[in-house]
Parts: C-alpha cells; sequence; structure tokens
C-alpha cells in the first residue's frame, strides 16, 4: 500500500527536517572560532546528530514531494515556490553550515574594501578576527572570484563594519537573492525547452543541495546561477544584448558561467539572427561588461591570474584522486616522475572537459540550454576542484531541460549522495563523527519508517 502523499506533508515534513539541521548546527556548524566546540564534547556530538537527523528528513520530504510532482495532479510552481521559502526559513538565522568558504568571502570583502590587493594576497594580509575565521588553508591564497562578486562582499563589509555575525547575516541574504532568481529563471527556462515547470523547481530549486550549500552555507554560486538563469531567460526574449551582459556578470562571479555566452549566440541564432552579428552583439556585451565591472570593483584584472588558485590537498575531484594513485605508484617504483602526476592528470581533465564540452555542443546546439547544463557538468565533474554544491552548476540547467524523466532520476540520486558528504562543520570527519552522523540519520530512518506503519495501521485495519 502507498504511503499518502499531500503537499502539506512534505512541507511540514521538510521544515522540520531544516529545523533539525539550524538547532544542530548551533554546536556542530561551521561556527566562529570563539564559539568553536571540540568535536567529542557531548554538545557537538548531539548537534551533529540532530543535523543527520534533520538532513534525511529534509531529503525524505524532497523526495516525497517528487513524487507528488510526477502524480496526476501536481502542485503548481507558485505553490513549490512557497514550500522552498518555508523549509528555507528556519536556515537564516542558523550558524554557516557544511563549509567555512562564507568566512573568506567576508575576509576579501574586507580587503577590497581596504584596497589590498585581494589576488595577490590571502586574507592573512588583513589580519583581525575576520582573518582568524578563515580556514587555514585558504588564509594565504588569493581570492578565486571574479569582480562582480569582489564588489558586493566589500559593499557588505562597508555597510556592516567587519561584524561577524551581521556580515555572515549579509552574506546569506546575498545568496538568498541568487536562489530567488534561480527559482525565478526555471519555469520559463523549462517551458522553452518543453519540459516541465514544477519538475524544473523541484530539481533545481528545492533541491537539497540549493538549501544545504546555497542557503545554509551562503555560496556565491547562488549569484553566479541566479545571474545566469536569469541572462539566459533575458536571452529567450526579445532582450540578447541584456542577457550577453547577465551571464557575463555571473561569470565575475565565478569563471565557468562564461560557457552561457555560447549558449546566448545560440539562441539568437534560433531566433533567426545572423550567425556574424550573433557573435560580435554577444562579445561587445561581453567585452564591455567587463571592463566597466573591473573598473567599478577597483581590483584590476588580477582575477584572470586567480583562475589557477591551487587546489586542497584533501580535495576529492576524480582527477586529483586519479593523480594521487598515479604518484604513489611511481613513488612506489622509484621515479622522479612522481611530483608530477597530479599536474598531469589535472591538466588531462582540463583537456578532457573542453572536448566534451565541444561534443556536446556539435550534439545539441539545437538545445543550447540543456548543451550549457550537461557542459557546466562536464567542467565540474573532470575539474582539479570538487564540491558538492559545484554539482549545481550544471544540475540547475538540466533541471530546467531535461529531456527524460530518468535524467531526472539519475539527478536526484546524485543529489541523494552528495548532501551526506560534507560534514556540517565544513572539516575532515574522523571515525566517531562518522559514527555520529550515521547514527542521526539511522535515527530519522527509524522514525519515517515508524510514521509510515502508523499510517498503514488504520488502512490495514479497515481491510482486514
Amino acid at each position: 500500500m502507498a504511503f499518502p502523499v499531500d503537499l502539506r506533508r512534505c512541507q511540514i515534513l521538510g521544515l522540520a527536517g531544516t529545523a533539525f539541521l539550524a538547532a544542530g548546527g548551533e554546536t556542530a556548524g561551521a561556527l566562529p572560532v570563539r564559539d568553536l566546540l571540540h568535536p567529542a564534547s557531548a554538545r557537538a556530538a548531539l548537534g551533529l546528530v540532530g543535523v543527520y537527523f534533520g538532513l534525511v528528513l529534509l531529503i525524505a520530504a524532497w523526495a516525497l514531494l517528487g513524487r507528488l510532482v510526477r502524480g496526476p495532479r501536481p502542485p503548481a510552481p507558485r505553490a513549490l515556490l512557497l514550500v522552498l521559502a518555508v523549509w528555507a526559513a528556519p536556515l537564516l538565522l542558523a550558524p554557516p553550515l557544511f563549509s567555512r568558504d562564507v568566512y573568506s568571502y567576508l575576509a576579501q570583502g574586507a580587503m577590497v574594501d581596504a584596497h589590498m590587493d585581494v589576488y595577490a594576497h590571502g586574507p592573512s594580509r588583513l589580519g583581525g578576527p575576520l582573518a582568524d575565521e578563515v580556514a587555514p588553508l585558504w588564509r594565504h591564497t588569493g581570492a578565486p572570484y571574479g569582480p562582480v562578486f569582489l564588489t558586493v562582499a566589500a559593499a557588505l563589509s562597508a555597510l556592516t563594519r567587519d561584524q561577524v555575525p551581521a556580515g555572515l547575516f549579509g552574506m546569506r541574504l546575498v545568496a538568498l537573492a541568487g536562489v530567488a532568481l534561480m527559482a525565478a529563471a526555471l519555469p520559463r527556462l523549462a517551458r522553452h525547452s518543453g519540459a516541465d515547470p514544477a519538475a524544473a523547481l523541484w530539481l533545481g530549486a528545492l533541491n537539497p543541495l540549493v538549501l544545504l550549500h546555497l542557503v545554509a552555507g551562503a555560496h556565491n554560486d547562488a549569484v553566479m546561477l541566479g545571474l545566469l538563469g536569469i541572462g539566459l531567460v533575458a536571452a529567450l526574449g526579445r532582450w540578447p544584448f541584456l542577457g550577453a551582459i547577465l551571464v557575463t556578470l555571473a561569470a565575475l562571479v565565478k569563471a565557468p558561467a562564461v560557457l552561457g555566452l555560447a549558449a546566448v549566440v545560440v539562441l539568437q541564432v534560433r531566433a533567426g539572427r545572423d550567425t556574424a552579428k550573433a557573435l560580435v552583439t554577444t562579445a561587445v556585451a561581453a567585452a564591455g561588461t567587463t571592463v566597466a565591472a573591473t573598473a567599478a570593483a577597483g581590483t584590476g584584472y588580477g582575477w584572470i591570474g586567480a583562475l589557477t588558485t591551487p587546489v586542497s590537498p584533501q580535495n576529492w575531484a576524480l582527477t586529483t584522486l586519479l593523480g594521487r594513485a598515479t604518484r604513489a605508484l611511481l613513488e612506489h617504483l622509484g621515479s622522479d616522475l612522481a611530483p608530477l602526476a597530479i599536474p598531469a592528470w589535472h591538466t588531462l581533465g582540463v583537456v578532457a572537459a573542453g572536448v566534451a564540452i565541444v561534443l556536446i555542443w556539435l550534439r545539441l546546439r539545437p538545445r543550447p540550454v540543456y548543451a550549457l547544463g550537461l557542459s557546466l557538468a562536464a567542467v565540474a565533474a573532470l575539474g582539479p576542484a570538487i564540491r558538492p554544491w559545484y554539482a549545481l552548476w550544471g544540475l540547475f540547467l538540466i533541471a530546467a531541460a531535461a529531456p527524460s524523466t530518468s535524467v531526472r532520476h539519475r539527478m536526484a540520486a546524485v543529489t541523494g549522495v552528495l548532501a551526506l558528504c560534507v560534514l556540517p562543520s565544513g572539516g575532515p570527519a574522523d571515525t566517531g563523527q562518522l559514527v555520529l552522523a550515521v547514527s542521526g540519520g539511522a535515527l530519522a530512518v527509524v522514525v519515517l519508517w515508524q510514521a509510515h506503519q502508523a499510517e498503514l495501521a488504520p488502512a490495514l485495519g479497515r481491510t482486514a
């Protein structure tokens, strides 16, 4: 007998999930240094159990909502947007979760506001309480972000006067604005691509990765994707020049969005514009926007060199894992080539991503939104570094343009796995923390199973 599903049930279950996430994050999240607890302390352990309890509840609510969206009477996009707002609400005042990157954003914004070269120096040059909050690995590393995001971060720094709590809340509002733009763009992109707007919102906006990493983690990927989405919407209509400007602004937050300019060109050609004119129009818009944004930011063009910012040695990108394995083998064989293994694999990954992008566009040029989504997914998968939220680069647009339900199912499965991959503190896990995380998730499964049995009992009694 099927478990009964309705929109209100999904809404309440997801709200319970994010409420537990927020509550658990108060002791187990990526807290300011002065509030950090030892991972072995009782409060931190309880918080970690609570976070994973809430995480499994949220994933369950999202999966049930997916059943409803695929059912005979799917909820309207407006109703789904309300669900997104309800689920996100408990996370607004929660501490940062699953990453300490937001502290880097604040420190880099303060550096720009103080007229320091944020591309030549890391937050250690800034000093003070903000620099102390940055993860040690990144304190001496230049910013890998474009001038548009750094302008926003600098304005926020000036507004909050480097007060950490106010800065965290402000950065979360910036991320929420990006998520709102994503949610606004998805239905229009889906209709253009012949997809279901409700299904697009379910996979692309209500996705647990969006809530965990763009809302709770306040990652600037939300701004990149929001600008990219509305840029594509503008290019679908009568404003291709504006679309090129918005997509360029997205790329000046994080570089991968530059691939969106190819979609802007293709959309113009599909609308009947001459190919050469479309290329020139897009190039002029992109160049003008880049020059103006860089001049306004006052950061110079160091962001181009910052694209090669080194990656964490603990990162688990495919090419890095292969590089480590190759290096270990060469070291075992006594070869002097061992130090070259990881850089060589990173280079191969970049080349493979380039080849994949060319093949994708050759095959799927009539479907530019889907082609762009697959291209961004290839960049994330084959790049030298990967984080769970990088999956959203491609997933956001695949959600809007996936040609079949099976594609969405595969993307949903990837989401479920990646949502469980990072501790709420953003740090590496030891055995004890893994046990606590699994215990929290298992407890949620037990509670969900008991609720399922309680729902079925009356119906079984009537049929007996």
